[in-house]
C-alpha cells in the first residue's frame, strides 16, 4: 500500500484536474460545473484507492470490483444530464464529460499521473477546440420556445401559423391558455430556418395583430437566450 503522502498526492491530482475541466464547464454555464466535474473526479479517485487498498493485500480482494461498479454508477449520474426536447436529444456532451473525468480520477488513484494530465488536455481540447468547429461545418437549424398573449378570436392561431409561414418557421406543440375574458396565451415551440435570426423571429411576431407579452426563448445546441418583449 502507498504511503500516506501519495494517498494525498494521488487524490489532490485528482482534485486539481477535474477543477480544471470544472472550469470550463462553468465557464459554458453548464448544469454539470465545477463542483459537480470535481466531485466525480475526486470521488471516483478515492472509490479507486478504497477498492485497491481499503480492504486488505490486493492478493485477497480483487482491487477492480469497486472500480467497475464506479463506472457503472457514473452511466445513472451522466443519464440525469441527457434530456429529449424538440426530437433533439441534450446534455450528451455533459454525460460523456462526467464519464470521462471519472476515469481521469480512477487514473490518478492508480499513480497513473501522466496518462490523468494527457486526458485531461484531451478532454479540454474536445470541449473547446473542436466545438467552434462543429457549429461552423456542421450547421444545425435553432429551435424557439415562444409564448405571446392574443385578444381573443376565432382565427388566432391561423394568424400565428400564416405569421410564421411567412417567416418560414414551423410551429409545434401549441398550448392554449385562457386569461381573463378576452385574451389568449399561446406557447409553442418553433424551428428558425437555417440563414434567419432570432431578430427576424421577434419582427414576425410582433407583426400579428394585438400580439403582446412576447417572450422568446431560443434554444441553441448549447446555449439557451431568453428575449422578452
Amino acid at each position: 500500500m502507498p504511503d500516506p503522502l501519495e494517498l494525498i498526492l494521488r487524490l489532490a491530482t485528482a482534485l486539481v484536474l477535474g477543477g480544471l475541466i470544472g472550469l470550463e464547464r462553468e465557464r459554458q454555464e453548464r448544469a454539470a460545473g465545477l463542483r459537480t466535474v470535481t466531485m466525480v473526479s475526486l470521488g471516483s479517485c478515492l472509490f479507486t484507492l478504497i477498492g485497491a487498498y481499503g480492504f486488505g493485500a490486493p492478493t485477497r480482494v480483487d482491487p477492480t470490483r469497486i472500480a467497475a461498479q464506479v463506472v457503472t454508477g457514473i452511466g445513472f449520474l451522466g443519464a440525469g444530464t441527457i434530456f429529449l426536447r424538440n426530437d433533439l436529444v441534450r446534455g450528451l456532451t455533459t454525460a460523456a464529460t462526467i464519464w470521462a473525468t471519472a476515469a481521469i480520477g480512477m487514473a490518478a488513484a492508480a499513480g497513473a499521473y501522466f496518462l490523468a494530465l494527457f486526458t485531461t488536455l484531451l478532454v479540454l481540447f474536445v470541449l473547446t477546440v473542436l466545438k467552434p468547429m462543429e457549429k461552423r461545418f456542421f450547421k444545425r437549424p435553432d429551435g424557439a420556445s415562444v409564448a405571446l398573449v392574443l385578444p381573443r378570436r376565432e382565427d388566432s392561431l391561423a394568424l400565428v401559423q400564416k405569421a410564421l409561414g411567412s417567416f418560414g418557421g414551423l410551429c409545434q406543440s401549441i398550448h392554449f391558455e385562457e386569461m381573463g375574458e378576452d385574451r389568449d396565451r399561446l406557447e409553442f415551440d418553433v424551428e428558425i430556418p437555417r440563414g434567419s435570426a432570432i431578430n427576424d423571429l421577434l419582427k414576425v411576431l410582433r407583426s400579428i395583430e394585438g400580439a403582446s407579452e412576447v417572450t422568446v426563448i431560443q434554444d441553441f445546441q448549447d446555449d439557451p437566450i431568453r428575449l422578452v418583449t
